[in-house]
């Protein structure tokens, strides 16, 4: 009978016993859960700050800043546009024959750049950028292009022209002075244009310059295509050379304005 009075307090005792092992497997449970989620974190930490460090590398500086407004994606990768030193936008409409010219804002003239249509920039430490896909394409027409920069050069003396198509890999860098081409080069899958001779900014970023009869190297998994580097290195030789469109908002206040319009047929790749 006693026996049999002592079990229920026994059943009682293992009762607590499995609970307290229960809530304690819980806390344990939870707290590995909390450490795998930190260190989470932590490698997303990383992983973000070795990319933000490996595009200022390539750029110098964050593409786009994000503290303002909208950014065209133009900004950060635009396929063609002009540098002259220049203080006077309506000069440089006036060089380019610009139709349907209009002030706007940086913002909105983007927008047109997309759309055959041109924007000149409000001047930047001496710098006029011009951007849109009206500019000649020297895949296209290279001989077009030299005679689009050099008449150009001659109505506003130094004149700089750069491509640079991310997806196909297609590359040109140009620099023209009073309608003289002081230096040029443009790849298309072979080399169309090679004037002039390499400029100490070309050799610094290590820029692979082909000669015209020179056959593309193949390149293999331990080296990079040297199209490809010298496509994402444009950026890099503009700002050495004038200025870096990818430096441009975080340098213009959203109020500024541009001038947009279109390139007449004749003047247009």
């Amino acid at each position: 009978m006693l026996a049999i009075l002592e079990d229920p307090s026994e059943l009682l005792s293992a009762s607590r016993d499995n609970n307290l092992m229960t809530v304690l497997l819980i806390l344990l449970l939870s707290v590995a859960l909390v450490l795998c989620l930190v260190c989470l974190l932590v490698v997303i930490h990383f992983l973000r700050s070795s990319r933000l460090a490996r595009r200022r590398d390539l750029h110098g500086e964050l593409a786009l800043p994000h503290a303002r407004g909208f950014y065209p994606s133009i900004f950060s990768a635009p396929s063609r546009w002009l540098a002259i030193r220049s203080d006077d936008p309506q000069a440089v409409q006036s060089a380019l024959g610009l139709l349907k010219a209009r002030p706007c804002s940086w913002e909105e003239g983007l927008s047109a750049a997309h759309r055959q249509k041109l924007f000149i920039f409000p001047p930047m430490d001496g710098w006029i950028l011009v951007i849109g896909s009206g500019l000649p394409d020297p895949a296209q027409d290279v001989d077009k292009c030299f005679h689009f920069i050099q008449t150009l050069s001659r109505k506003l003396d130094e004149v700089q022209f750069f491509s640079a198509n991310r997806a196909i890999h297609h590359h040109a860098w140009v620099k023209a002075f009073r309608g003289q081409i002081q230096r040029a080069y443009a790849w298309a899958g072979k080399t169309l244009w090679n004037q002039g001779p390499i400029t100490p900014a070309e050799t610094d970023l290590q820029l692979k310059c082909s000669d015209y009869a020179e056959v593309a190297k193949r390149s293999y998994f331990s080296q990079r295509d040297p199209a490809i580097c010298n496509t994402e290195r444009v950026h890099l030789l503009a700002a050495r050379w004038s200025v870096d469109p990818a430096s441009i908002p975080a340098r213009i206040p959203g109020e500024t304005q541009g001038i947009a319009g279109e390139l007449a047929r004749s003047r247009s790749a």
